[in-house]
């Protein structure tokens, strides 16, 4: 079974302790998923994000096609990242991990996927449909974050992207 990778970037312009926040709080998902998903969390946000989190959401990631997607919060290390896994869901296998890191001007959210699609073969026929949809989703979770927080403004001064990468020690 091929394991497929998704990577993301995105600056915002608020400080990293304000990004943690918002980014832990699972009940922002919704803000951040596009409503033709219709993204509803079920249970598992009443205190905050910690290792063996567990927390279930219904989705619709296809027309007529509503499931449950149950992620498992494995890792946290505050205002650094966090890594959430699909213990059952659309997915033979989701991991997730969310880095954000603090540059002039805000702060530097970096996603990195790894995902294996179901139903094997036939599965892996479907493999450009679910990248485009993944692009659309971020497409829609980077405007949905710029209407909520701003357009991050470009400074000569921020630090390197490869600095950045770096100091990534996970």
């Amino acid at each position: 079974m091929k394991l497929y990778s998704f990577s993301a970037q995105q600056k915002l312009p608020i400080p990293i302790e304000e990004a943690w926040k918002f980014l832990t709080d699972a009940n922002n998902l919704r803000l951040l998923t596009p409503p033709e998903l219709k993204m509803e969390v079920q249970y598992g946000t009443e205190k905050g994000m910690y290792p063996g989190q567990l927390i279930e959401y219904t989705v619709t990631p296809l027309p007529f096609y509503k499931t449950n997607w149950v992620t498992h919060i494995t890792q946290v290390q505050e205002k650094q990242f966090f890594v959430d896994e699909q213990m059952y869901g659309p997915y033979a296998t989701w991991h997730h991990k969310h880095f954000i890191y603090e540059i002039d001007g805000g702060t530097l959210m970096e996603d990195l996927i790894h995902y294996r699609l179901p139903f094997g073969a036939i599965g892996k026929l479907g493999a450009p449909l679910v990248r485009k949809k993944l692009e659309e989703l971020f497409r829609f979770r980077e405007s949905a974050l710029i209407k909520h927080f701003g357009a991050f403004e470009e400074n000569h001064n921020n630090v390197q992207e490869s600095e950045i990468k770096q100091k990534n020690t996970f």
